[in-house]
């Protein structure tokens, strides 16, 4: 299994420099092989192979219009081929059904706010005795280790945010000794906006809310931002500054997704998670707080990490009507509102908490036996009323009781 580790840089200014000059190259050879490409599609022509973009790109070399890309690594130039491939790959991929859809290639921009290169093992990148990064013809970067790498790297990005901080992304093989010791706990996980996850053992965890508490901050940022001139010094500092605080927010949100995540595959075998339409729900009047929740992130932590530590996650139907069944006799009895919190089943009589009856009912459709709050594992039989009466396929009431024989 394929990981990737980031880690912070920090290189001084002739290193952001010869970065800089690696990220621009990169650039313009993408936009050369795409405009390549396209004009033969245009004129109706063959498509042009990566092995002939590889030896225009060695000819344009030595050119005087292009003479300055030798000043970067070749592999450099060399990966940003493969990513044009790969964007048309994925492109057509998506036009057939094979992936979800994908738009075609689009020319880059130098006004990007995210800009990447990625070094591969011919570069001889190499991290150093010190604890530096060695890039080719950029030089020993200071890094931030935050942990030790599992194995050895094979590829090595660097990546420039938009708040202009930089990151160096390892790409490694797991080990194959990483698999937990068996849990005996099983769960099921409601994802919510009041509460961001609540478990099938009725545990609830707040959601932090980190864009809500952070709008004010936000919106002045912003507002400073609008005001200064297009084009001036002044607006790109106070771009920056919009950047850094929303980079705030996302670093946080996702510290926050990966502690719970780690968390709950760690103590549990099995874990159970609805398929969440977020994206649909993401074009209603909560579009804030879905966004701000980050289910789709989390759930795809769930996924990574149980497939790294031996652990399983089911998903179960996102029509599965899990806060509409009671899940002490397993009742359908009807949507309700949003504001009713706490459900009384009208067969059982059960009063059950909405959350936790949804988490577990998550649980059961996943085939989990996890009881909660002394809830019944599998829901029992639920004798019928003696007042209750059936109907005749000609409409005629039956008789209550066993007839006599």
């Amino acid at each position: 299994m394929q990981l990737r580790y980031s880690f912070r840089m920090y290189p001084n200014g002739p290193q952001r420099s010869a970065l800089a000059r690696a990220f621009g190259c990169a650039r313009v050879v993408f936009n050369d092989a795409l405009r390549v490409r396209e004009d033969a599609r245009a004129a109706g022509l063959p498509v042009v192979t990566s092995a002939e973009l590889g030896k225009r790109l060695t000819e344009a070399k030595r050119t005087e219009e292009r003479a300055w890309l030798s000043e970067v690594s070749a592999v450099v130039l060399q990966q940003s081929l493969r990513d044009l491939d790969t964007a048309y790959r994925n492109f057509f991929d998506g036009l057939k059904g094979k992936r979800p859809e994908m738009g075609a290639p689009r020319f880059k921009s130098r006004k990007d706010n995210r800009q990447a290169v990625r070094f591969t093992a011919n570069a001889r990148w190499k991290i150093t005795t010190g604890g530096d990064l060695s890039l080719p013809k950029v030089g020993d970067v200071r890094v931030k280790w935050s942990r030790a790498l599992p194995s050895a790297p094979s590829t090595v990005t660097v990546i420039k945010d938009a708040a202009g901080r930089y990151f160096c992304s390892f790409v490694v093989e797991s080990e194959p000794d990483e698999t937990l010791p068996e849990a005996a706990a099983e769960v099921g996980i409601d994802l919510g906006l009041s509460h961001f996850a609540i478990l099938s053992d009725g545990t609830k965890i707040d959601s932090p809310r980190f864009l809500r508490r952070a709008e004010k901050k936000l919106k002045k940022a912003q507002q400073n931002l609008s005001r200064k001139a297009k084009g001036s010094s002044n607006r790109a500092k106070a771009r920056i500054k919009v950047a850094r605080a929303h980079a705030r927010v996302a670093d946080a949100r996702r510290e926050f997704h990966h502690q719970l995540s780690t968390k709950i595959i760690r103590e549990n075998q099995a874990v159970a998670v609805e398929d969440l339409a977020v994206k649909g729900l993401a074009r209603t009047r909560m579009a804030k707080s879905v966004h701000d929740a980050g289910w789709s992130a989390f759930v795809s932590m769930l996924e990574y990490k149980a497939a790294r530590y031996g652990r399983t996650l089911i998903k179960i139907d996102r029509f599965e009507p899990t806060s509409q069944v009671c899940s002490q006799c397993g009742v359908n009895d009807g949507p309700k509102p949003l504001h009713v919190r706490v459900r009384e089943c009208r067969v059982c009589g059960a009063v059950l908490d909405r959350d936790i009856n949804a988490a577990v009912n998550v649980a059961k459709a996943a085939g989990l036996a996890v009881p909660a709050c002394g809830a019944r594992v599998r829901p029992g039989l639920v004798p019928a009323q003696r007042q209750e009466t059936g109907t005749h396929r000609d409409g005629q009431p039956t008789v209550v009781g066993i007839p006599a024989l």
